[in-house]
């Protein structure tokens, strides 16, 4: 058994641990246990992985495990990790131990909220192991059948609206993924679902390619919030508990970017270099159109939610550049931004727990009355709109030079356009850092709430810590990625 089979394995006794626990306390010892230990994991891995890099290790893929499980339809379990899946593991299981710290205090039903919140989990550790396209798209079916629940149940605002709309759309998109993938399997010769065997082979008519290429792209762009399909993305975001805000918005929308990039554009490259301008155009709106939604906006998880269709969108536009410096970006962009939107939804959540609103309108004079919780938001505020010494600016400046890197009028001039995200995205930023922080004290009850606990002080430093830490110390990520990237664009622009 592979060592990355332990990344589903945890979360199972997880699961099972959390089904005999029988208090709160139990609960929490269950999911701090089992978060911590997927955190270990997951700094080990990557430790592991870049040495066996510099001791030379070239292949495509380490700590590769395959078994067979549906052999009529060549089905196996195949798991393995390139620098991309490294990343992104470490960012998950980030998340979800913060996320744990963050749902310390919510109540009713405490236990049945980390049963769910764990399968969510599940799926998304499952889904960047895999490399057979079936096992994948399971992995992927878990990580979001969880959100109808969680939304539904322990949401907020018009959750069962939210939640039915969130669960419609990304079937939807499910549904278009499922199509591409049996395309893809049945064209490529019917012999094998694992990615790096189809890639290899490299037979499948382009005209085949125009067809499945667009359902595709779609249906795992529905997930990272693409023009016009995103519109599921602040409903849901609004409406979930804080710690499935994070990682939803931290992590399952990265399914998108990864399962774009993995499938799509790997497995059918010609048709991803006839059909990208399509598709650029529609990030380029996404990136525009998401910054500026969020200044209109009045409800802070709103005005983040936002801002995660305009950061996201840069992801799917970097990964359309296909210039091996945008594509690092990418890569580097939703590490970035998973940290950094779910240090802002954590903090929204704590804010909202205090004061019962969201409504920037309402807000006034936090900084002095929670001035670790006011910090934490400059903080989150600062990286998002591209602060030099944290993760966000690493990130934009890698994708605008990797993209400008295209010679031609119509990159150049997307790439232009995409920029003024930047400027959009400062504009609302600073304006609600002024008015909920330092502006007058907008209600005379709120001079008796209290600053943040021990417990959602854990979550918020860990955060900050992986969100100034990456700014600082960027190269060791961008290495990881780089030598990932390399090969899957060179199967793309061959």
């Amino acid at each position: 058994m592979s060592i990355l089979t332990l990344f589903v394995v945890i979360p199972v006794l997880m699961l099972f641990g959390l089904w005999l626990a029988r208090n709160i306390r139990q609960v929490r010892g269950v999911m701090v246990a089992g978060s911590t230990a997927l955190l270990a994991l997951s700094v080990w891995l990557t430790i592991a992985f870049i040495q066996m890099r510099q001791a030379g290790n070239t292949e495509a893929m380490l700590f590769m495990y395959s078994a067979p499980w549906f052999k009529p339809l060549n089905i196996a379990y195949t798991v393995g990790v390139d620098g991309i899946s490294v990343v992104m593991l470490l960012l998950s299981s980030i998340i979800v131990f913060t996320g744990t710290f963050a749902s310390w205090q919510l109540k009713p039903m405490t236990k049945e909220y980390f049963l769910w919140f764990t399968l969510l989990s599940t799926g998304v550790f499952g889904f960047f192991i895999s490399i057979d396209l079936f096992t994948m798209f399971m992995f992927y079916e878990v990580a979001l059948i969880p959100m109808y629940l969680l939304i539904g149940v322990w949401g907020s605002g018009p959750k069962e609206y939210a939640a039915m709309k969130l669960t419609l759309m990304l079937m939807g998109g499910s549904a278009l993924l499922i199509i591409g993938i049996l395309g893809i399997y049945f064209y490529s010769g019917a012999t094998t679902m694992n990615v790096l065997e189809i890639a290899a082979l490299h037979n499948i008519p382009v005209d085949v390619q125009k067809i499945f290429f667009p359902l595709i792209f779609i249906g795992f762009g529905v997930l990272g919030a693409l023009f016009p399909f995103h519109t599921w993305s602040p409903d849901g975001h609004a409406s979930a508990p804080t710690a499935v805000s994070m990682l939803h918005a931290g992590v399952l929308m990265k399914l998108g970017g990864y399962g774009c990039f993995r499938i799509a554009m790997f497995l059918l490259p010609e048709a991803a270099q006839e059909l990208a301008w399509i598709f650029l155009i529609l990030t380029t709106i996404s990136v525009v159109y998401g910054a500026l939604s969020a200044c209109v906006q009045t409800d802070l998880k709103y005005i983040n939610a936002y801002s995660s269709v305009s950061h996201c969108g840069l992801v799917l536009f970097a990964l359309l550049m296909m210039t091996k410096t945008a594509c690092t970006g990418a890569i580097l962009q939703m590490l970035s931004h998973g940290l950094m939107t779910a240090l802002f939804f954590a903090l929204i959540g704590m804010i909202y727990g205090r004061t019962h609103t969201r409504d920037v309108r309402q807000l006034g004079g936090l900084m002095k009355i929670m001035p670790f919780l006011g910090v934490g938001y400059v903080v989150a505020g600062l990286a998002n709109l591209g602060l030099p010494g944290f993760s966000g600016f690493v990130a934009e400046m890698t994708i605008f030079v990797g993209s400008f890197a295209n010679n031609d009028t119509f990159h150049r001039t997307a790439t232009i356009i995409a920029c003024t995200s930047i400027v959009v995205t400062a504009v609302y930023i600073l304006r609600v850092v002024g008015k909920i922080l330092y502006q007058k004290v907008a209600n005379p009850h709120f001079e008796q709430l209290t600053d943040a606990t021990w417990d959602e002080r854990v979550a918020v430093m860990c955060l900050i810590f992986c969100v100034a830490g990456l700014g600082i110390a960027p190269l060791w990520a961008s290495n990881v990625i780089n030598d990932a990237v390399g090969p899957i664009l060179l199967n793309i622009i061959h």
